[in-house]
């Protein structure tokens, strides 16, 4: 008989699954302290939470029977990760079971910001009957731009066909194919704030969607859109915002979270008329609670009975004669995983993973899922983890293969990763230097050494005396320190690439600069997080 502890509040519907298993019993206890659950857990097989307990290196220690934590939502920020996968404890989590809630709570603000209906029940509530004040558009015939085409950009925007509008949709990692499929068109970011009369936003927060809509953006927008945001705080600059709405720029905006939360007491949205805000509340419905609560109790039982399941955010076991000959190599391919993301654009249509050297000898896929992570996460965040990477991929058809060599070009050890998008193919080689140093020893076609950290310039240019110092008088006037530099060229007054490494970020303007120097084709900001 398997034991499961519940120890935050979840509803019996939630938990049926388990409750009904013949095999399973299940003890609610909520409320614990770390102690009095220490006390107790070591007597269960699973642990069932949501975001109250938080699950620790000692609780973990003391379960000495836990095969599985499970979280009735997203986020598992509640659960030390390392702790359970040095125990060998899988945690699982929900990722699916909030997407329709979350879709129907941001066209419900897109709703409610195109008619004014909380300022309309405002006023209309404390006795002023005002019909003039609140002139409202129509949905039908306009332009909704979708920043990010997941599960829930993908559900609002069949939601908006269905009311006629228009749908311009970006993801770095939507095709053509599926976008025909879903009946939208595919744009670029710039597109889309030139375009939209709506815009929702519905990215994870990274380095590349923090403020990815600022003042730079509202100054080319159309008059009178209106923006929604039930996704991440930050993804929109709040101040620049404001601003916008005060210049006539923006008609209105719908926010569910913030960059802060809760927001201070004097955050501007809470007090301007054309700004309508909700506590965070994109998850907050019975089913979405009770779905996320279901998923987790089958993925728990599977595991209690050995069955296949889905949903680990944490490392899967692997043998420790294995693991000793691969883990040195995690880090590396995590950042020649960013590295290659970073420096391709167009939608990802194929990663393709070389091991050439002793690695061939082993498995490698614990290793490809951290080089998948790199890849995704530039685009996805937090929310791509060391096993559930091949599981974003293959929703998101990116073919993944692998490929092994005994021939490493003079290396003990060689990853290789390949890109291949819809619009280029771009390499990206590493190794490590004595074991220990990580290297990047090859771009395209280009030899380099180069330490993957810190603030790189990937500058793609022609081979001609001076562009070293073009570079570096530009970068020295605007305060930029280069730390180290590297130049590959395959023949002399050919193409070829320096690489630069800088002691901060390249402002935008800087950048601009850079890219308008003659001779320089290409400029690249790569940064490892």
């Amino acid at each position: 008989m398997f034991k499961v502890l519940v120890s935050d509040p979840i509803s019996d519907f939630g938990i049926q699954l388990l409750m009904d298993a013949p095999d399973v019993k299940v003890d609610k206890n909520s409320g614990l302290t770390e102690d009095e659950l220490i006390n107790i857990i070591g007597d269960y097989d699973a642990l069932l939470v949501r975001s109250q307990t938080k699950v620790t290196p000692r609780i973990m220690e003391a379960g000495k029977k836990l095969k599985v934590i499970g979280r009735a939502g997203v986020g598992v920020d509640n659960i030390n990760l390392e702790a359970a996968t040095q125990r060998g404890i899988i945690v699982i989590n929900a990722p699916d079971g909030n997407t329709i809630t979350t879709c129907e709570h941001a066209f419900a603000m897109m709703m409610a910001l195109s008619r004014h209906i909380p300022q309309a029940y405002a006023k209309t509530i404390n006795g002023v009957w005002d019909r003039k004040s609140f002139l409202g558009v129509e949905l039908r015939n306009k332009t909704l731009g979708v920043l990010g085409m997941g599960r829930i950009g993908s559900e609002v925007a069949k939601r908006a066909k269905a009311f006629g509008m228009e749908i311009i949709g970006f993801d770095p990692f939507m095709t053509d194919e599926r976008a025909e499929k879903l009946g939208v068109k595919l744009g670029s970011v710039d597109e889309i704030i030139r375009q939209a009369d709506f815009i929702t936003v519905h990215t994870p927060l990274t380095p590349e969607t923090k403020h990815m809509i600022a003042r730079p953006q509202f100054e080319v927008m159309k008059r009178g859109m209106r923006i929604i945001n039930c996704a991440r705080g930050g993804i929109i600059d709040e101040i620049a915002l404001v601003e916008a709405i005060d210049e006539g720029i923006v008609a209105g905006a719908a926010f569910d979270v913030f960059e802060v939360e809760p927001p201070a007491p004097d955050h501007p949205f809470l007090t301007h008329p054309k700004v309508i805000v909700t506590p965070h509340l994109g998850a907050s419905t019975v089913e979405a609670q009770e779905n996320v609560a279901i998923d987790v109790s089958e993925q728990v039982l599977h595991i209690l009975r050995d069955q296949p399941f889905k949903n680990a955010v944490n490392m899967p076991p692997v043998p420790a004669t294995v693991m000793n000959k691969i883990q040195p190599y995690f880090n590396l391919g995590l950042k020649l995983g960013q590295f290659a993301a970073q420096m391709s654009k167009g939608a990802l249509l194929e990663i393709v993973v070389n091991y050439s050297g002793d690695l061939a000898e082993v498995d490698t896929q614990p290793l490809t899922r951290y080089i998948v992570k790199g890849v995704l996460q530039q685009h996805l965040g937090s929310d791509v983890n060391i096993v559930n990477s091949m599981h974003l991929a293959k929703v998101r058809d990116i073919n993944i293969i692998v490929q092994k060599s005994h021939v490493a070009k003079g290396f003990t050890n060689l990853l290789t990763v390949t890109l291949r998008t819809n619009e280029e193919e771009r390499l990206v080689a590493g190794t490590l230097l004595n074991g220990y140093g990580e290297r990047i020893v090859q771009i395209d076609k280009y030899p380099v050494d180069v330490a993957p950290e810190g603030h790189l310039l990937l500058i793609k240019h022609n081979d001609k005396p001076g562009m070293i110092g073009y570079v570096g008088s530009l970068l020295g006037t605007n305060d930029i320190n280069i730390a180290t530099m590297q130049v590959g060229r395959k023949i002399v007054g050919g193409s070829a690439i320096m690489v630069l490494a800088v002691d901060r970020v390249v402002p935008q303007d800087v950048m601009a600069k850079l890219k308008g120097i003659a001779d320089i084709n290409k400029a690249k900001e790569i940064l490892f997080v």
